[in-house]
């Protein structure tokens, strides 16, 4: 248990039957008249849902033990991707459903962060961007710039985006994790 007032950002709450909230973030609000309160921003853990909540300060709310480690992806088993501890070498297997969209730029022996709660992992968090070369995408045209359009390229993960028209097979690139957009050439 904590009190609102020791709420941080990233913290993870345990409210309403059970389900994980994290904080996204806060703010203390003491107005001229009545008892001061706390603002905050949630996150649902595992559907992303973000809602405002208001606290009364000093009220008591149960917070969760997410214990977050840096794991090295090592294979696809099935329907589960296989993830190591990099300190104990335990491997952890985790379903497709709570590893989501990250699976697009998964790599053998990349790096993530996997957040587990009681045993059960809750995601996977990739660094915010990663480098991957482009298997497949249709040839550049003489004249084709920067300012230009863009076409589909095929990544060595199996994922598809948009890149600029002068981007050629075998270039490797950066990536955003978050939104699958291009970022830009990685120098060799």
């Amino acid at each position: 248990m904590a009190s609102t007032n020791d709420l941080k950002n990233g913290m993870v709450l345990k409210l309403d039957n059970d389900q994980l909230w994290s904080v996204v973030e806060f703010q203390h609000v003491k107005p001229g008249k009545g008892p001061a309160f706390v603002r905050t921003k949630l996150k649902h853990v595992l559907n992303g849902k973000v809602v405002d909540k208001t606290f009364n300060a000093g009220t008591k709310v149960e917070t969760a033990n997410v214990d977050k480690r840096g794991m090295q992806y090592s294979y696809k088993d099935g329907e589960s991707f296989v993830f190591m501890d990099m300190d104990t070498y335990d491997q952890l297997f985790i379903s497709k459903e709570v590893v989501g969209d990250a699976a697009k730029y998964l790599l053998e022996g990349f790096e993530a962060l996997v957040a587990v709660y009681e045993g059960a992992p809750l995601y996977v968090e990739l660094p915010a961007s990663v480098e991957l070369v482009v298997e497949e995408t249709e040839p550049g045209l003489q004249g084709d710039r920067s300012t230009g359009g863009t076409k589909p390229a095929k990544l060595e993960t199996g994922a598809e985006i948009a890149v600029p028209l002068f981007i050629t097979t075998g270039e490797k690139i950066k990536v955003d994790t978050r939104d699958g957009s291009y970022l830009g050439r990685v120098n060799k």
